[in-house]
């Protein structure tokens, strides 16, 4: 009987744990495409929930006005489970944070 009860905590316990955590992470998915000089792209997945890919472009190339537009998107499940993502924009005018979990202004 303190077999089967021992075995039940233990399956308990294991099946509460968390799947995976940021120091045992794995990379399940990557994507990297050098478009050049005048841009690239990336994207990527963790096994502990962290998403990321993001996008640059160089506009108005030869120009004064030249600058990188960089877009992306990033996920992560904080230690609170809550699953978070944060969008931006950077470009000429600075970086753009958009996502629920920030202040408005």
């Amino acid at each position: 009987m303190k077999a089967i009860l021992v075995l039940a905590v233990l399956v308990a316990v294991a099946l509460a744990a968390p799947l995976d955590d940021s120091r045992n992470a794995q990379i399940l998915r990557y994507e990297n495409d050098n478009i050049g000089v005048d841009g690239y792209k990336f994207a990527y997945e963790t096994s502990d929930g962290v998403a990321r890919q993001e996008e640059a472009q160089l506009k108005n190339i030869g120009t004064e006005q030249e600058a990188i537009v960089v877009r992306g998107t990033v996920s992560w499940v904080g230690p609170d489970g809550v699953t978070y993502k944060l969008d931006y924009i950077a470009d000429e005018n600075g970086f753009q944070p958009q996502g629920d979990h920030l202040p408005k202004a």
